[in-house]
C-alpha cells in the first residue's frame, strides 16, 4: 500500500481535532444530500416505526413524473427530489413537497443540455440533489445542474457537458455532490474527459477543477472533518486508483490514499477513521505523528455491492451482492457476523435508534436490530414497488421513493 500525504500542515489540525459529525450550521432535522448531512447514513435520534405498509405508518404518499433513482433530500420541513421524463429522459424535473403534509409545493422542468443515455436499470434522475440550506442543487446524468433557491427560483444553471462532451458513459452518471462551506462539489469521472469541479454555491462559476482517473466513476464524494476554524471539512473523492482529500476552496489534493477503490460504493467517515471500499473494507486515519495515513485493518471479506458501508457503534456493516448483511470489526480485521436479508440492493441503508432500515430493489424493508451480538431481522415491510434510491430521514419520518411513487413513513400520532 502506498500513502502519501502533501500537506502535512493538515495532519497537525487533525491532530487537533475535535471531531463531530456534520457542522453546527446543519439543522438536525435535516437530511441536506445523499447518505445525509455528514454524509454517514446514520440518523441516530430519530424514532421510526418498526412496521409499516400500504396500511400502517404510512403518513402520506405522492404519485410521481417520469422516472428517478434519486433520493430525496429534506430541508427547511419541505422534501426535494428529481425525476425525468420523456422518451430520451431528456424532461428534467425538480420537485418540492410540504414534509408536513405531503401538499406538492412546486415544480420546475428544465430541458437537458448533455447526454442522457442511460443503462435501463439508471436513469438521468439518479444522483441525489444536495443544498445549503438556502439552496437547491439539483444534478443530472446529463451533467446538468439547476440551483434553485428554496421556493424554485433558478439561480442559475451550467450545462457542464457542453463545456466538457466527452465527460460522460454509456451507463449514465450516478454521483451525487455534496456542498462545503460555499462550494458544491461534483465527480464527473469517466474513462474520456474525467473531471471533478467545485462551483461557488452563489454564482455557478468554477471555482476548481481536477483532471480525474480516466475511468468510469459512480462513487459520491463525502465529507471529512478537521476541525480548524480555516478549515472545517476536507472533500473526499474516491476513485478507481484511491481516496484523495480536497480542499474545498481551491482544489488543492491535501494527501491521497493510493491503494485503489471501488468505483460504486463510497467511503463512510466515522470519528477520524475513513473506512474505504478497498480491499473489502480498509479503515485508514490522518495521523499527525506520520507522514502518512495510519492503516487500521482491513478485511477482504466484507464487500460491499452497490450500497456504500456504513460505520456505526465501532462496528463496519456492508450488503453484498447477494443481500447478506455483515458486520465487522475493520481494525480487529475481524467479521462478527451476517445475515442473509434476501434480493438484490441498490440503495444504502440507514441506521436510526440501533436499527438499520434497509430496502432490496423489490421495495420490501428490512428492519434489523443491531443492539445484540448478532443482527436481528425485527421486520419485513414490503411497498410493492421497485426502489434503488437511498432515503432521507428527518422529523421522526423516513422519506423513500421509487420511479412511481414518494412516500412519508412515520409512527400514527
Amino acid at each position: 500500500m502506498r500513502l502519501t500525504f502533501r500537506f502535512s500542515l493538515l495532519l497537525a489540525l487533525v491532530a487537533m481535532t475535535c471531531l463531530s459529525h456534520g457542522t453546527s450550521s446543519v439543522q438536525a432535522d435535516e437530511w441536506r444530500q445523499f447518505r445525509g448531512n455528514d454524509c454517514t447514513s446514520l440518523a441516530l435520534d430519530a424514532s421510526l416505526p418498526l412496521e409499516f405498509g400500504e396500511d400502517k405508518n404510512i403518513a402520506w404518499k405522492k404519485s410521481l413524473v417520469g422516472r428517478g433513482l434519486s433520493g430525496p433530500i429534506v430541508v427547511s420541513n419541505r422534501v426535494y427530489l428529481t425525476s425525468s421524463s420523456g422518451f430520451d429522459q431528456s424532461r428534467l424535473h425538480v420537485l418540492c413537497y410540504d414534509a408536513e403534509s405531503g401538499d406538492q409545493l412546486w415544480e420546475r422542468t428544465f430541458a437537458a443540455t448533455g447526454r442522457t443515455i442511460c443503462h435501463e436499470k439508471m436513469c438521468v434522475a439518479t444522483p441525489t440533489p444536495a443544498s445549503d440550506g438556502e439552496r437547491i442543487f439539483a444534478f443530472f446524468s446529463s451533467n446538468d445542474v439547476a440551483c434553485l433557491d428554496l421556493d424554485g427560483n433558478l439561480l442559475w444553471y451550467r450545462g457542464l457537458t457542453f463545456d466538457y462532451p466527452n465527460a460522460s458513459n454509456s451507463l449514465g452518471m450516478s454521483s451525487s455532490p455534496i456542498v462545503v462551506d460555499d462550494v458544491a462539489i461534483f465527480q464527473v469521472e469517466c474513462d474520456a474527459d474525467s473531471l471533478a469541479f467545485g462551483l461557488d454555491t452563489r454564482t455557478g462559476e468554477t471555482k476548481w477543477q481536477l483532471s480525474r482517473p480516466r475511468r468510469a466513476n459512480w462513487t459520491s464524494p463525502s465529507v471529512y472533518p478537521v476541525g480548524d476554524s480555516s478549515l472545517q471539512q476536507v472533500a473526499l473523492l474516491q476513485s478507481s486508483a484511491g481516496l484523495d482529500a480536497i480542499n474545498p476552496q481551491d482544489g488543492k489534493t491535501l494527501w491521497s490514499f493510493e491503494d485503489g477503490a471501488s468505483t460504486i460504493p463510497s467511503s463512510v467517515v466515522a470519528g477520524e477513521t475513513i473506512y474505504v471500499p478497498s480491499n473489502g473494507v480498509t479503515a485508514i486515519k490522518p495521523h499527525a505523528s506520520s507522514p502518512a495515513p495510519e492503516m487500521l485493518g482491513s478485511i477482504q471479506n466484507l464487500s460491499p455491492s452497490t450500497p456504500s458501508p456504513i460505520a456505526f457503534d465501532g462496528k463496519v456493516y456492508t450488503v453484498n451482492r447477494s443481500g447478506v448483511l455483515a458486520c465487522g470489526d475493520v481494525e480487529a480485521e475481524k467479521r462478527l457476523w451476517q445475515l442473509r436479508l434476501g434480493g438484490r440492493f441498490s440503495s444504502t441503508p440507514i441506521i436510526a435508534d440501533g436499527k438499520m432500515y434497509a430496502f432490496n430493489e423489490e421495495g420490501i424493508c428490512f428492519v434489523v436490530d443491531l443492539t445484540g451480538d448478532k443482527g436481528k431481522i425485527v421486520s419485513e415491510n414490503p411497498l410493492n414497488e421497485t426502489i434503488l434510491c437511498t432515503p432521507a430521514v428527518a422529523h421522526n419520518a423516513m422519506f423513500v421513493r421509487s420511479d412511481d411513487t414518494l412516500w412519508k413513513i412515520a409512527s400514527e400520532k
